[in-house]
């Protein structure tokens, strides 16, 4: 068995006893094993381990009962409702008259308080087992729209449950259901419709059992399912029959580079190696007397962008707002429906646009960007740099965005492009059309000016 090294401290006695003698103690051997547990790198002398005091294990036992008191009284206090408290001080008070004065009504009414108390805590007892489903019948609407889901209650068990409250959180409010006693294997269903007034993603859920007295003194809460999100759309218009731009590839914008091989002609030129046969204009060979082929202009795919200005200072009022999302969610819709690649932006970076429906639930959870993110022109550069290519672009913006901002946006785009812009300002009464550089711009009041508003671009 190996010894410990020599630069193992020596013990209490040891150095207590070499300093009454005057002369040095021999260390005390120690297993290499609880050496090794000390050492805290190779090059470190080890040191040995030292046994806990008195005044340590006593410290360490009061801060083991601090932190299970601190829970137990948490969970206690998470029992007890306002009424409660003020019962059980009440009771308290009570108690003290009664037993400092003698007063005998006191100690009558600090029994019965005592016994009321006792009383109302019994209802917590008992287990509510209840197998919850909760089921809504369509987790995305629009707003307006009523989301209409069931929750059934079972029991399971083998002994009958007490009447208990059903607890259904949506968003910020909740919903409070009855249930009556059960019987084993019997059920309770309860249908609910949850109202939607404005965009956005509520959560409904989790389900909580509550179990209290009749007096409202104690209640006791139990989660039972995990919370759905609801993701109510923000309102969109039908754009049918409305195109801003190519509806397909094949038609798509034509650019000033030359190809050898793509959709737009452009000229005849001398055929040179390497030149596909496949292009040769046979009728100009044999007039010219050479090899004569065809020259295409290259053309890009229709890529549709709408960039969504998200500025706080750039919309008057929170309704302006909502109509600048729902007029993003139509365009964008409409260029989904014709098959074209759609790149939405925002001052938080990219929409998520794979489908539609996932385009307008990124569009439900949309909030206002910081200011310090830029408004439409600082947007307008994002999309330049991130969307070189575009053919179509619609940028939307508020009513507190002027014109020079937008001039300058425009310009900012890629060259090329064909640029449009929506305004949503609610003070104006029908959709109003102007030019600013190259883009065409479209004021509109609400989400039903926006078909007569494109069909003016178009026309």
């Amino acid at each position: 068995m190996t010894q410990a090294p020599e630069t193992l401290a020596p013990s209490r006695r040891a150095r207590r006893d070499a300093g009454v003698s005057g002369a040095p103690a021999p260390p005390e051997p120690q297993p290499a094993d609880d050496v090794a547990e000390e050492a805290t790198d190779a090059g470190a002398p080890l040191v040995a381990p030292r046994e806990a005091t008195r005044g340590e294990r006593w410290r360490e036992r009061i801060e083991a009962a601090w932190r299970s008191t601190a829970r137990v009284g948490r969970a206690v206090a998470e029992v007890i409702r306002p009424l409660g408290w003020v019962l059980i001080a009440s009771t308290i008070v009570v108690w003290w008259l009664a037993l400092a004065f003698g007063w005998e009504e006191f100690l009558v009414a600090a029994a019965v308080l005592s016994a009321v108390i006792v009383l109302c805590i019994a209802f917590l007892f008992g287990r509510t087992s209840y197998d919850i489903e909760l089921d809504l019948t369509r987790t995305h609407v629009v707003v307006g729209e009523r989301a209409v889901g069931g929750l059934t209650l079972v029991n399971n068990t083998s002994r009958t449950i007490l009447p208990s409250e059903v607890v259904l959180p949506v968003g910020a409010g909740r919903g409070v259901f009855q249930v009556p006693r059960l019987a084993p294997a019997q059920e309770h269903e309860e249908v609910f419709a949850i109202p939607t007034s404005r965009r956005g993603v509520l959560s409904v859920g989790p389900v909580s059992v509550r179990r209290g007295d009749p007096l409202g003194l104690f209640e006791r809460t139990n989660d039972r399912r995990q919370a759905v999100d609801l993701y109510v759309h923000p309102r969109t218009t039908s754009l049918d029959g409305l195109s801003l731009g190519h509806l397909r590839d094949l038609e798509g914008l034509p650019a000033q580079h030359l190809s050898r091989d793509d959709v737009s002609f452009h000229a005849l030129r001398e055929y040179q190696p390497g030149d596909d046969l496949r292009h040769v204009h046979w009728k100009s060979t044999a007039r010219v007397g050479e090899v004569m082929v065809r020259q295409y202009e290259e053309t890009r795919r229709s890529h549709f962008v709408v960039g969504l200005s998200t500025h706080p200072d750039e919309y008057r009022d929170p309704e302006e707002f909502e109509v600048a999302i729902s007029a993003a969610a139509s365009v964008g819709l409409r260029a989904l429906r014709d098959s074209r690649i759609l790149d939405a932006r925002t001052q938080h970076g990219p929409v998520r646009s794979i489908t539609a429906r996932r385009f307008l639930d990124e569009l439900s959870m949309l909030e206002h960007s910081r200011p310090r993110s830029g408004g439409v022109v600082a947007l307008a550069g994002s999309i330049a740099a991130h969307a070189p290519q575009a053919a179509v672009v619609v940028l939307v913006t508020g009513s507190k965005t002027d014109a020079a901002d937008l001039r300058l946006a425009c310009s900012r785009l890629p060259l090329g492009v064909r640029a449009l812009a929506i305004v949503a300002d609610t003070r104006v009464d029908a959709p109003a059309l102007k030019r600013i550089g190259e883009a065409d711009v479209v004021t509109i009041g609400d989400l039903d000016q926006l078909p007569r508003a494109v069909r003016k671009v178009l026309s």
